[in-house]
């Protein structure tokens, strides 16, 4: 059988691990630490704890951590996880988010993945906290309709780019390469360097070719001493 490429998010199990992840990846909540958290599934995962779960929390760490690391997506996997996505409100969260960070061209395919009316964040009370408040400016010209009082943006709530390389190693190489499949494959390489080429293609959600040149130019550097 030939290699198929994953599109798919892999689930996490329980909410700990959803924690473990975030915390990964930046976001300050006391927990342990999942040094491999894959980046886009750990993002999908606190927009659908936040967004299905009523957890304001959660969403406002989130939306803080993309104020700060949106540069280092990758953009081709957020859109992959998002246009299979079934939950009309996650869709419209990151259709939003691509048009709040609309001069990022990246996410230019993600602002189009939803359609219709606005989603309001509240289950109730959006009309009352809009009219008090207003909108909150990151989320005003968007599908989703937010409070400015209802999502707060505190930056102690995530970890800077030069700590979070420090911590996740995926993250360091995305500062180094790009952020891109390129940049997985070779900090699971350096975690893990006997990797085959189909498990790291599995690992990082990229293509077989990818995983092959990422080998060949891995083992070139190591035997470069």
């Amino acid at each position: 059988m030939g290699f198929r490429r994953q599109r798919a998010a892999r689930a996490f199990l329980d909410e700990d691990q959803i924690t473990e992840a975030m915390t990964s990846i930046g976001m300050v909540f006391a927990a342990r630490r999942d040094t491999a958290a894959n980046i886009e599934d750990t993002l999908v995962a606190a927009s659908e704890r936040g967004l299905l779960r009523d957890d304001l929390r959660t969403l406002a760490i989130l939306v803080t951590w993309l104020g700060v690391h949106t540069r280092m997506i990758n953009a081709d996997r957020l859109v992959r996880l998002i246009e299979d996505h079934e939950s009309r409100r996650v869709r419209a969260f990151w259709s939003a988010f691509a048009i709040w960070q609309r001069k990022d061209r990246r996410f230019a395919r993600l602002a189009k993945l939803y359609g219709g009316h606005r989603v309001d964040l509240l289950s109730v009370g959006t009309d009352f906290q809009v009219k008090r408040h207003g909108e909150d400016p990151r989320f005003a010209f968007g599908p989703l309709r937010v409070p400015a009082n209802a999502l707060r943006d505190r930056p102690a709530d995530v970890l800077e780019p030069a700590e979070l390389a420090k911590r996740h190693p995926a993250y360091r190489q995305r500062l180094i390469i790009g952020p891109s499949y390129r940049a997985d494959m070779w900090a699971t390489l350096e975690r893990e360097p006997a990797t085959s080429t189909a498990e790291l293609a599995r690992r990082a959600y990229g293509s077989f070719a990818t995983a092959w040149q990422v080998k060949r130019d891995f083992g070139l550097v190591a035997d470069l001493g």
